[in-house]
């Protein structure tokens, strides 16, 4: 068993949002990937394709999910199931700040346009 305490060498800030790592392989996991994200108000991340299915559980606020041109917004408390290989676009609505946490396999991939090539994300590895 590994208990991970955060930290702040655990966290990515980007422009759209910061993200804390909970589990991931270099904190001892060795199949899944889980951190928390927090969006400021109107922050927009890019339109990207994951290959991995991913779960985001809103914790505070609520997020616009994009899914290949059809928005979906989800409050506090409930969660979005991203299935792998769509398009997709994540987004605060309203006045405040949202936070979710999000879960998918460690081995997890993001494509983006205009960036060459699939990478990692450093917050899942």
């Amino acid at each position: 068993m590994h208990v991970v305490t955060p930290s702040p060498d655990h966290t990515t800030t980007t422009p759209n949002a910061v993200m804390t790592k909970l589990a991931t392989p270099s904190l001892g996991s060795t199949e899944l990937s889980s951190w928390r994200v927090r969006m400021e108000p109107e922050a927009a991340g890019p339109e990207h394709t994951m290959d991995r299915e991913q779960l985001w559980t809103v914790l505070t606020g609520a997020l616009s999910f994009t899914i290949e041109g059809t928005a979906r917004t989800v409050p506090a408390g409930d969660t979005a199931v991203l299935p792998a290989g769509i398009q997709r676009r994540i987004r605060t609505v309203g006045e405040g700040p949202a936070e979710a946490v999000v879960a998918m396999r460690s081995d997890g991939q993001v494509s983006v346009a205009g960036e060459a090539g699939p990478r990692s994300l450093p917050w899942t590895v």
